[in-house]
């Protein structure tokens, strides 16, 4: 792929903007793709795994100046394609363009990180290298130190549910966030055990399981497909009524002075399909009820 010149997109720049762009990096498992979902649901525009030469191009597409006020997020990691010691001069390029870009760095302690990926099982992106994990994690540590010493702000992971990783981002960030509950729905695995933060758990191993349709096993539950399936399953309607109207009544008696979060966590035998699906469902139905602050995490699939 073409290195990118700072120096050639300097004639016919972009307008001046007053859009702003974080740069969300770090260690894998340290809280990334939580970081980027939270920003999501504040209203940033969100890319994932940008190959770090297209920063500049990307900006210049994204900061038009027609959309002046946009917000911009975009994660770069290990798994970028590219040298990521480069990153200084895409940063100056950007910074040409009329914004000033925030590099956070996202780490964990690595016996944090060793309980995380044991916890979900999900393969570090260093390990197709042949190395053990704990190898795996040593190396990616190594590998991005430039970017940790680059870094405007480092957020410590190691302590950090995902509720209090919501906060420390909208916190850290200076990011508006009113004062009312902040809602978790998230969806899980039983053979993978419970969320150890869950405050209501529903299981949805009853309902009809798309895991036998040839065509919608390789799906999950967001995709559209797997939405009409279940559209049109009369158990899943009633089962999701049920869910929806005990929340509707116990939620708002909730809130306090001493209680910031709570989450709901909705298991199934895979973790794919109904879980997902219904805590979908479930935040949609709890953001059009007036909740403002409403997120989503899948532990199998995020």
């Amino acid at each position: 792929m073409t290195n990118i010149d700072p120096s050639a997109m300097q004639g016919d720049p972009p307008a001046r903007t007053s859009a702003s762009l974080l740069i969300v990096t770090g260690m894998s498992g340290g809280g990334k793709s939580v970081a980027l979902k939270t920003l999501e649901d504040l209203g940033f525009y969100c890319v994932d795994n940008l190959p770090a030469e297209l920063l500049p191009e990307f900006v210049r597409a994204a900061a038009h100046p027609e959309r002046a006020e946009q917000k911009l997020a975009v994660g770069i990691d290990m798994r970028n394609r590219g040298d990521l010691g480069n990153l200084p001069e895409w940063l100056s390029a950007v910074g040409a363009m009329g914004l000033e870009p925030q590099l956070v760095f996202f780490d964990a302690a690595d016996p944090a990180l060793l309980r995380r990926y044991s916890e979900t099982r999900r393969r570090h992106p260093l390990t197709h290298l042949g190395l053990a994990l704990a190898d795996a994690i040593s190396l990616e540590r190594q590998a991005l130190k430039p970017l940790r010493s680059l870094a405007d702000l480092v957020v410590d992971t190691s302590e950090l549910n995902v509720h209090q990783l919501r906060h420390r981002v909208i916190t850290e960030l200076g990011l508006s966030q009113d004062s009312s509950l902040s809602l978790l729905f998230e969806s899980f695995a039983y053979r993978r055990g419970l969320p150890a933060d869950a405050d209501f758990v529903f299981d949805a191993r009853s309902l009809p399981n798309p895991h036998w349709e040839p065509r919608l096993k390789p799906l999950s539950g967001r995709d559209q497909e797997v939405r009409d399936y279940f559209l049109a399953q009369p158990q899943v309607g009633e089962y999701l009524a049920h869910v929806a109207g005990f929340l509707d009544t116990w939620l708002p008696r909730m809130q306090s002075n001493t209680r910031s979060y709570v989450t709901v966590a909705v298991g199934c035998s895979g973790g794919r399909h109904r879980s997902v699906y219904l805590a979908e469902a479930l935040a949609a139905h709890a953001r059009d009820g007036g909740w403002t602050d409403v997120a989503t995490f899948h532990r199998e699939l995020d």
